[in-house]
């Protein structure tokens, strides 16, 4: 599950994470007046953060023609102006696709004096499974171009998840950053709470980008952290009720909604033949196997090892429900899954929907000729497949004509 950048903050702000001051808000008049308190405070400027599940927002366009979805301003009316311009616009990124994001919240926060940027991470390594602390001096860009031009900009630290993050180990990464003086400190409190966030929320990814040294009053310099993306691991949030609230279903694929109330793994795609499978490696396979014989998936989709009839149901339903789909394909390996369970599922969702699209379904393992007998005996017309490949080039060769 994502979160919004304020949300992020927030729950790093529990951690002792050093952030700037500032607040959200859904109109432009919340936007005016936490930029009033920001002023009276003593900040010379504030920053308008559009808040939307997407990175590169400065360099967004809004469909409106606006340009860039993070602005600085220098008083309380120009930041009402900018959230008047930006409030209920749909922004575009390049992450977001050509459809884009509709903007619904800002952040409204004060604007901070940048000395340096540095990036700072906090992931799971799984070629040894243990968490990962990643820093580079080279912030505010793609981490991704970094290791292409200069990997050896990047710097990581494995922790031992039974210790945790040690202080030495931060003192290490603040010197390779070439911090020094008081900052080393500074820097390695911002460290440890950044890694506390990570593994006392059950993050996947904690990313600050960038994490900058800034000037303070009388000269002086502090770390903070401008930016913040934390990602949680869907399989913990019912540890954190708390953090479940923060989900944005705004910011989700209907579709992908409809799924996870049936507690299946979904995700569109931008081809034409839909997948229905059980586990998500074979699902990965399935995706490649019909790419390899010329068609494109429309879906990632997963019911899971042990998935009942009205799941088979739905699912079928929620690819349905994409107009962009010509085919499907039903590739089941019973395991743990009765491949019976499928095959009524699939006749009971193909009657209830008057599926019209060509259906070519692929079982085997456990009770599966039982399966293929309740599929022979619908009276519907499906395709069977003999195989992997089998299947794939018959549904290519259906969908294609």
């Amino acid at each position: 599950m994502n979160i919004h950048e304020y949300q992020a903050k927030q729950l790093l702000a529990r951690f002792g994470v050093a952030l700037p001051p500032g607040n959200v808000g859904t109109t432009p008049e919340e936007a005016r007046t936490t930029a009033g308190k920001l002023f009276a405070d003593g900040h010379k400027r504030v920053v308008v953060k559009s808040q939307i599940h997407a990175g590169g927002r400065g360099k967004g366009t809004f469909k409106s023609g606006l340009q860039g979805g993070v602005k600085v301003c220098s008083s309380a009316e120009e930041v009402f102006e900018r959230a008047k311009a930006m409030l209920g616009q749909v922004l575009v990124t390049r992450q977001t696709g050509p459809d884009g994001r509709l903007v619904s919240q800002l952040l409204v926060e004060a604007a901070s004096s940048i000395r340096r940027e540095f990036y700072l991470a906090v992931l799971l390594d799984r070629a040894v499974s243990r968490p990962l602390v990643m820093a580079s001096t080279q912030g505010g860009m793609d981490i991704e171009e970094v290791a292409a031009r200069a990997p050896e900009k990047i710097l990581r630290e494995t922790i031992d998840p039974a210790l945790g993050m040690m202080p030495y180990q931060a003192r290490k990464l603040a010197a390779a950053l070439a911090l020094k003086g008081d900052l080393i400190n500074a820097a390695a409190r911002l460290l440890l709470g950044v890694y506390k966030t990570w593994w006392e929320c059950d993050a996947s990814l904690v990313e600050i980008n960038p994490l900058c040294l800034v000037e303070t009053a009388g000269d002086k310099e502090t770390l903070m952290a401008l930016d913040g993306k934390i990602a949680l691991d869907d399989n913990a949030l019912y540890r954190h009720a708390d953090i479940q609230a923060m989900r944005d279903l705004a910011e989700e694929a209907p579709l992908e909604i409809a799924a996870s109330k049936f507690n299946l793994n979904y995700i569109k795609l931008d081809g034409n033949i839909a997948c229905l499978v059980n586990g998500a490696g074979l699902a990965m396979a399935t995706m490649d196997i019909i790419q390899h014989y010329g068609g494109s998936p429309a879906n990632f989709l997963d019911v899971g090892g042990g998935a009942s009839q009205e799941q088979v149901a739905a699912a079928f339903n929620i690819i349905l429900s994409d107009p962009h789909v010509q085919g499907i394909l039903v590739n089941i390996f019973g395991g743990i899954m009765d491949c019976n369970v499928i095959a009524s599922g699939i006749v009971a969702a193909a009657r209830e929907t008057g599926l019209k699209l060509p259906l070519v379904v692929r079982l085997e393992g456990n009770n599966v000729q039982a399966g293929r007998k309740t599929l022979a005996q619908s009276g519907l017309t499906i395709i069977s497949g003999d195989s992997m490949a089998d299947a794939a080039q018959k549904v290519v060769k259906a969908v294609n004509g």
